[in-house]
């Protein structure tokens, strides 16, 4: 309709007045014209297209400032212009021997980047230097399309220097002949910019390839020609002009290029290989020009061109695919190959001949989409096209140069250009392809993602995505082993023109690398990728070939199937001859042996032997290892993950697994569940023993939802016996009975507890009599508390050393309970404040709904989970680990909230994710990365949602708003809580949140260091006592819970007396914390005085701080709530009374401290380091 409203108006402006349906508006009209079709569409894209219309202003706001400023480049285009006179009206050098002319420069403080294989004084050919024939300013710069890049955040200005045609011969094309003249000619140039400019002049290649050397100049402050402002450097490169003598078919990806003699154990069909990356680089010399038409054509056809292209840009710089601290192999140096995939979708593909598709063409998209719907069709592209398999020719007007079979018989992946000069792809492993595609994809679901809770603008353009403990399911490094590595492993795969193909020692590894581990790994992963740091700028002084990388990752995303599988298969017995069982042996070594299975196949296999699911989890890592060493050499030593100092934190230590793997005990999960069916059993068979039939018992217990901190362990009397103290801790394992509804229970609640009493009693007796060595008692908690709420529990010790402790569920407590809870009705306008009997009842509904509603569902949930993610249970576990250690969990911070928010990276914030969602972790030091990352920035007063009951169809989040409280300050809620104050009520209180993130905060620190440089896993958990008013350390020889201490010292259980049955304290007491029920009291007694902060796996130490409030002097009053003292006249001077002020006693509080703990307490030590014996 605005179309055609537009049209009117331009075609006849009269007959817009004669329509009946706008005439009343012509008054409006006249003030606020109606919207034209252009904005119309923008305004439809920002409500469709872009999720939100905020999102489109933030993508406005982004292009100009990637973008350089026309304000700024004057002094930068009159560099370009003097340096191009410059170099117009160099002078001649005679032609030389190529090793002479290296050394007539060397005197000058200049050294030649030659290429492998080096020229050497018996060459015949020589080499020149004649004045560029034209010098151009060409690439992204020329186009306007340039962008800054990652790390130094300057532009690149690309500067062609055209070789006159006359320093090369026909045959140049061989051995490196062309790459030792144009290394030559470009030191040349390098010297006489050194003299005649005052800027910086350096050495550049991606990945220090001296075949793709140019030069780089950056100015000088305060220079004459500087252009800092401008923030660019100009890259000199040289290239063929169009009438080079060297024939172009000699050029084409199948022809061998390279004359090497092959080694005595190399096939004599190796000399005869194609040097199809060694090709393209000789092709990359005629490119320069070309591109700058070809990419100039679509700027000036689409006008979304240059805007998808730097959001194309930008996504993939954050990423890794381009220069930085850390990149993704074979993307450096790149920037053509951007342009050339939006060249494809607006150009549309060359139809080829594909095996078993028939005739494959890919449709233009066409040229009147937005920036932002191109960007999308990029990333659609690089998910979905599998580049191994399908090659890819973008469409030619003049048609390609060579035939599709010349690039499919000799390159792993083809993309060859619009202009079919070059093969983008060529010197692109498999591996880094399928990472781009993994986070193309990855990507594309985050966009997709209609909740809106996430900030999708910031992960996609603006954060930094090449973090590796987050981006990488593992990470593996190999420590200064790449320059030690013997190359002439390299013919077990590959003869020796790839050392000579790829230009440089570490190109040619790598690229071996990265072929091994996809054969090895195969359908184990989602996606492998080598990173590195990218190639650092060299002094003209000095040549690249010096320069080796010293470090490089390997990052594995693991399929959320197979990464876990503990056989491969290969051939079967009857294929032994045949080449592929010959090619199985090679990869695998000694570990490819013949099997037989149970369906009596025998075939060969590769089993992985693994004892603990821990071990299991390392599977993938183990191959890395395996393969690397095997044809390689690297030391096992230095291929280092973290994964194995992660898993000791989550062990107990040997010597008490020692000791318990000699009396024969076994633990784990499974067999604590293999347990907990055994007390179900026993209770249903006690129904002809009780009152009332048992209708269920629930599990409640983090040890049967696998995501206890610690595998759970059985303690037998008898091992308990022999036992140090510190070793002899027996967690208890928590369960909810229920029993068939009854009118038999009384209507009272303390009637209620004393029937829960009697029921105990008799279940206890009864178990005892049917099941010998089986140990039951009633326990009472706290008896001095509310007779109304739930304090008896059933403590059971079964013979094979497993405790439990059971609690019974009578839902008719909750509706006695909630009437107690409901206030007396009064007139409207009075407000009465609740009295003690309800208050108390509120505490005891709560509780309930605590314990016997919320408790159970929550543990459903989360055990499906752990069945469901095979990674959610180990990062629940580290994360438990990590919180323990700087002590918080348990005090202040509950472990169903930690199992909440370790939930989000797996179930998402707003809609449940499907299974084979990119984002989820499928390893918990990736999850533990996820979840340290939402810590660090998440604010308490933002609720969290948290889908943890629904399975993966849509759901729309109910709306929760953040209600804080003086005890707890996080809102986490769920569809069964939406509250979101079940399991953060008391808390973290604002103190404990802030010292959270914190702690985040520098753990996400060490995080990110570790993709530079190696760490201990040790400073992730050491926790420093500087900010603590005073520390309590405990005696560990009395603690039954220290060997789960994150700093144990072995040696106090080695020096500790072993017990006896003679021993007072023989007897087993299952869940029995001394620690814990210490600092349990002080927190009650202290609590309005000292905030305490303890390590609930085996801490011996509690930090405390002062509170404020009870800081400085106040009025004397009774029951003040804390120890007080009468202020001194000489601090009170100033004041008129000075009778009513008091001071916080801290002396008498320390010392009621160290009565109280009294066998327990080792020493006081206070902020002023005085300790108190």
């Amino acid at each position: 309709m605005a179309s055609d409203l537009k049209r009117k108006r331009e075609d006849d402006p009269d007959e817009l007045d004669n329509e009946d349906d706008v005439q009343p508006d012509v008054e409006i009209s006249k003030k606020h014209k109606l919207p034209t079709g252009e904005e119309l569409r923008e305004l439809k894209d920002a409500a469709d297209l872009y999720q939100s219309s905020s999102f489109k202003l933030q993508i406005d706001a982004l292009l100009p400032n990637v973008r350089p400023k026309a304000s700024r480049n004057a002094p930068l285009d009159q560099f370009l212009l003097a340096l191009r006179s410059h170099l117009l009206s160099l002078p001649s050098v005679r032609p030389q021997n190529p090793v002479v002319a290296a050394r007539a420069l060397s005197k000058n403080g200049v050294a030649v980047p030659f290429a492998l294989p080096h020229p050497t004084q018996e060459m015949k050919w020589t080499v020149a230097f004649e004045p560029p024939s034209d010098v151009q300013v060409v690439g992204s710069w020329a186009n306007k399309i340039s962008m800054k890049k990652k790390g130094d955040n300057c532009f690149g200005v690309d500067l062609s220097i055209e070789m006159p045609s006359s320093l090369f011969q026909e045959k140049d094309y061989l051995d490196a002949r062309y790459f030792h003249k144009r290394s030559y000619y470009l030191s040349v140039v390098a010297q006489s910019i050194s003299a005649a400019f005052q800027v910086d002049v350096f050495y550049g290649a991606p990945l220090y390839d001296p075949r793709q050397t140019v030069l780089v100049l950056r100015p000088r402050k305060g220079s004459p020609h500087d252009f800092s402002k401008t923030h660019a450097e100009v890259r000199v490169i040289p290239v063929l002009s169009p009438s080079h003598p060297i024939p172009l078919h000699r050029l084409s990806p199948s022809h061998s290029n390279v004359r090497i003699q092959p080694a005595s154990d190399i096939p004599s069909t190796a000399s005869n290989s194609s040097t199809p990356i060694y090709n393209t680089a000789i092709l990359l010399s005629t490119f320069p020009k070309l591109s700058l038409l070809s990419t100039n054509v679509l700027v000036q056809s689409c006008s979304a061109f240059r805007d998808a292209y730097t959001l194309l840009r930008v996504w993939a710089n954050q990423r890794g695919y381009g220069e930085g601290t850390l990149c993704v192999h074979g993307f450096e140096g790149k920037g053509s190959w951007w342009a050339s995939v939006l060249a494809l979708l607006l150009d549309g593909e060359e139809p080829f001949f594909h095996l078993g598709k028939g005739k494959v063409t890919r449709r233009p998209v066409g040229k009147g989409l937005s920036s932002y719907q191109l960007f999308r069709a990029s990333l659609d592209f690089l998910a979905k096209q599998d580049f191994g398999n399908v090659p890819t020719f973008v469409k030619c007007a003049s048609g390609h140069k060579f035939p599709p079979e010349e690039y499919s018989s000799s390159h792993p992946s083809v993309f060859v250009d619009a202009t079919s000069t070059i093969n983008h792809l060529v010197d692109v492993p498999l591996t880094s392809l399928d990472m781009l595609g993994y986070d193309a994809q990855r990507t594309l679901e985050q966009l997709n993602d209609s909740t809106g809770r996430e900030d999708v603008f910031s992960s996609v353009f603006l954060n930094d995505q090449t973090h590796l403990s987050k981006r990488c399911d593992a990470v593996i490094r190999q420590v200064d082993c790449i320059s030690e590595v013997n190359l002439s492993r390299l013919s077990k795969f590959q003869s020796i023109f790839e050392f000579v193909e790829h230009g440089t020692p570490d190109n040619a590894l790598l690229s071996t690398i990265s072929r091994i581990l996809r054969r090895g790994l195969g359908d184990r992963m989602r996606a492998i990728a080598i990173f590195h740091p990218s190639a650092r700028l060299s002094s003209i002084s000095k040549t690249l070939t010096a320069s080796r990388l010293s470090v490089v990752y390997i990052g594995l995303i693991y399929s959320h199937e197979d990464a876990f599988r503990l056989v491969d298969h290969g051939p079967a017995a009857e294929e032994q001859d045949t080449e592929a069982a010959k090619e199985f042996r090679r990869l695998w070594g000694p570990k490819a042996g013949l099997r037989r299975f149970k369906d009596g196949r025998i075939i060969e296999s590769v089993v992985w032997e693994v004892k603990t699911s821990d071990e299991r989890a390392q599977i993938p890592a183990l191959i890395v290892r395996h393969l690397l060493h095997l044809h390689f050499g690297i030391p096992i030593e230095d291929i280092q993950t973290v994964a194995t100092s992660f898993d000791a934190k989550l062990r107990l230590p040997d010597d008490l697994a020692s000791l318990h793997r000699h009396s024969g005990v076994v633990g784990g999960f499974k067999a604590a569940l293999t347990a907990f069916d055994g007390v179900v059993k026993r209770f249903k068979s006690l129904d002809d023993n009780l009152p009332l039939v048992l209708s269920n018992v629930s599990p409640v217990s983090e040890c049967l939802r696998y995501t206890s901190a610690f595998s759970p362990l059985p303690v037998p009397l008898s091992s308990s016996l022999a036992l140090p103290t510190p070793l002899r801790y027996l967690p208890q394992i928590s369960i909810v009975l229920e029993f068939e509804k009854s009118s038999k229970w009384p209507d009272d609640l303390r009637a209620i507890q004393k029937i829960k009493y009697a029921f105990f009693e008799t279940i206890a007796c009864a178990l005892m009599t049917s099941s010998p060595g089986l140990r039951a008692a009633v326990r009472i908690e706290q008896p001095g508390d509310s007779e109304i709420q739930d304090h008896a529990s059933l403590e059971i010790l079964t013979p094979e050393g497993w405790s439990f402790s059971a609690k019974i569920w009578h839902d008719r407590e909750a509706v006695l309970l909630d009437r107690l809870t409901s206030p007396v009705k009064t007139p409207v306008d009075l407000q009465p404040q609740p009295t003690k009997d309800q208050r108390t009842a509120r505490q005891a509904l709560d509780l309930y709904t605590r314990r016997f509603i919320h408790a159970p569902r929550h543990h459903r949930a989360v055990a499906t989970l752990s069945h469901r993610y095979i990674a959610y249970p180990s990062t629940v576990r580290l994360v438990k680990r990590w919180l323990a250690s700087h002590w918080l969990l348990g005090i202040h911070v509950s472990e169903e909230a930690v199992e909440m928010i370790c939930a989000r990276p797996f179930v998402g914030t707003g809609v449940a994710l499907p299974d084979t969602a990119t984002s989820i972790p499928r390893s918990k030091e990736r999850g533990f990365a996820l979840v340290i990352e939402f810590l660090k920035d998440w604010k308490p007063e933002i609720p969290l949602f948290v889908p943890l009951y629904e399975d993966s169809s849509p759901l729309t989040a109910p709306s929760v708003v953040a209600v804080s409280s003086k005890e707890g300050v996080w809102t986490i809620s769920t569809s069964q809580d939406l509250g979101g104050k079940m399991w953060t009520s008391s808390g973290p209180d604002t103190v404990a949140a802030h010292r959270l993130c914190a702690l985040a905060k520098e753990a996400y620190k060490i995080l990110q260091e570790a993709d530079i440089d190696a760490y201990s896993v040790q400073r992730l958990f050491s926790h420093a006592t500087d900010d603590y008013d005073l520390v309590i350390e405990l005696d560990p020889n009395v603690l039954p819970r220290y060997h789960q201490n994150i700093d144990v010292d072995e040696m106090v259980w080695s020096k500790s007396r072993v017990g006896h049955a003679a021993d007072g304290d023989a007897v087993s007491r299952p869940g029995f914390d001394p620690a814990r029920m210490f600092l349990d009291d002080l927190q009650s007694i202290y609590l309005d005085t000292l905030k305490f902060f303890f390590d609930i796996y085996g801490g011996h130490r509690i930090g405390a701080i002062w509170l404020p409030n009870v800081s400085g002097t106040r009025p004397f009053r009774a029951l003040g709530g804390f120890s007080s003292m009468p202020t001194s006249e000489a601090k009170n001077s100033q004041k008129k009374d000075k009778r009513d002020t008091v001071v916080l006693n801290r002396q008498s509080v320390l010392d009621e401290i160290e009565r109280l703990g009294t066998g327990l307490i080792k020493r006081v030590t206070i902020r002023e380091n005085q300790s108190k014996a």
